[in-house]
């Protein structure tokens, strides 16, 4: 096998040299000087390359790298041949670039630099990080900004760039872009909207005949969840009851009342559809920082118990992609489960990515977030497509979707310790995680999978997406890879849970 290395300096100096002779000769060399490989053989390929790159490690430095050159200009094919004529007699060498190939070289290009950074080698690093965008540029569509997201949190973590945090990823510094961010994914697929529906269903079906409610939200943003409940529990027969909201958020950098704002347009609304509405905000630097008595009723002192007269409240505590952040710091998911079970919810709805970003080592970590974010940027251009094809509208939604994942996949590989956030974990994991913190699992309802599978049918692109109920609980995915879950949990009565509570959320 040739010299990897030599080859990528020779590319790199034809890609940045100044004189045409230059390049001339230096890509003639590399076009007769081709290596051939078995695609499918990662392993060895991967060994080679390193073995080559690698002779003598050079730990990781924090050094800048050099800016990625800029793509050559257009040549329209009309002028080709009269630009060609122009320029010289010499025939000038053709590279023909199969995409199909160049797109299997960029996947292995990627998992032999995420073994070089594990090995702590700077020399293979560097050259694969140079590899993996001279191809890139051959390839197009999700693959090459999926491709694009992962070459960037590469580059952050071999050269630990300051500050380490930039604007491709995610930070409580950055919260109102995030914000931003978070809508535009909302708008542009069904993932958040699936999230609310089927944990909005187990709410529901947990307050029935409820007259008084108080749901708690970890993650309030800007409350895109909670008009359908409130809609919904307005048709209720009977009438709806009285609804108390906390949301809970962080400290905005503007110190804004953003909290506040979402809550005022809350109670407009139910104030039109004739809901006695309560609304508290909180802010919080961590979910960990919350204590049982913040989420008293002021009026009451308790967090359940009414006046003398009055029914005690229903509690639902309600997570979407909030719980795992928590574990960062050790400790913190345990603290916040606590208090959740102190407040004696009635019902709790969690849901996460269904992926494994947090164990195992770096490459293990690194293969499956490229693995789930390739599926989600397919989703995305899907239903990207799509939606133009419908009513057009669909890309500038879909650009900033790419954005907020890509600050997803920024922290999964270029962070550590406490600023790696991203740390999600599968079903399984949650299972166990719920089940020591002393909660037991409530089967989502069957009526929650039927209209879930309806809504999709009407999602533009909707026909890539699957619901599938997983042990009581339900999964969206892509094709074939579930791609987010919703469980539904109760305080177990052996945790101090209520008994008479449980047997009806198990009579349900």
């Amino acid at each position: 096998m040739a010299d990897v290395a030599q080859k990528l300096e020779q590319l790199e100096k034809a890609m940045g040299s100044s004189t045409a002779a230059n390049d001339d000769a230096l890509v003639s060399h590399l076009a007769s000087d081709t290596v051939h490989y078995n695609p499918s053989d990662i392993a060895t390929w991967v060994d080679n390359i390193l073995w080559e790159l690698n002779a003598s490690p050079t730990p990781l430095a924090p050094r800048p790298p050099s800016p990625p050159p800029p793509p050559p200009p257009a040549v329209p094919l009309q002028n080709h041949h009269h630009q060609h004529a122009a320029k010289s007699d010499k025939a000038l060498p053709v590279v023909v670039v199969d995409t199909q190939e160049a797109g299997i070289r960029l996947v292995h290009a990627l998992m032999a630099c995420a073994e070089a950074v594990q090995q702590e080698s700077l020399k293979a690093a560097d050259a694969l990080v140079k590899q993996i965008t001279v191809l890139n540029t051959s390839q197009g569509g999700a693959m090459r900004k999926v491709a694009g997201y992962f070459a960037e949190a590469l580059t952050r973590r071999i050269y630990r760039p300051q500050p380490h945090r930039g604007v491709g990823c995610s930070s409580r510094d950055s919260a109102a872009l995030d914000n931003i961010l978070h809508q535009h994914f909302y708008e542009s697929s069904p993932y958040l909207k699936f999230a609310h529906f089927t944990a909005n269903q187990a709410i529901l079906e947990a307050f029935a005949g409820c007259r008084r409610v108080h749901v708690v939200d970890f993650g309030m943003r800007q409350g895109l969840q909670w008009p359908a409940l409130l809609q919904a529990l307005a048709l209720r027969p009977g009438g709806p009851p009285a609804f108390r909201l906390t949301g809970i958020g962080p400290p905005q950098p503007d110190h804004s009342g953003a909290l506040q704002e979402v809550g005022w347009k809350l109670a407009q609304l139910a104030g039109t559809i004739r809901i006695d509405f309560r609304y508290r905000g909180l802010v919080a630097a961590s979910l960990a920082d919350l204590e049982p008595h913040m989420l008293l009723d002021p009026n009451t002192g308790d967090c359940s118990d009414g006046g003398e007269d009055e029914e005690p409240e229903a509690v639902a505590v309600n997570s979407v992609f909030e719980l795992h952040g928590l574990l960062a710091r050790p400790g913190a998911l345990e603290k916040v489960l606590g208090t959740v079970r102190a407040v004696q919810p009635r019902i709790v709805t969690v849901v996460e990515q269904e992926a494994n970003h947090n164990g195992g080592t770096f490459v293990e970590r690194f293969t499956e977030a490229l693995h789930y974010y390739s599926t989600m940027f397919d989703s995305l251009e899907g239903g990207a497509l799509a939606a133009d094809a419908a009513c057009g509208g669909g890309r500038r939604d879909q650009a900033l979707s790419e954005v907020y994942l890509g600050r997803q996949i920024c922290n999964v590989v270029s962070c550590e310790g406490v600023e790696r956030t991203e740390r999600h974990e599968a079903l399984a994991q949650w299972r166990a995680r719920m089940g020591r913190a002393g909660f037991d699992p409530v089967a989502i309802g069957s009526n929650a999978f039927k209209q879930a599978s309806m809504l999709l049918a009407l999602f533009a692109g909707g026909d890539g997406y699957r619901v599938e109920e997983k042990e009581g609980c339900l999964t969206l995915g892509w094709h074939t890879r579930p791609l987010i879950a919703t469980s539904a949990w109760r305080v177990a009565a052996s945790a101090g849970g209520d008994p008479i509570a449980a047997a009806a959320a198990a009579a349900l």
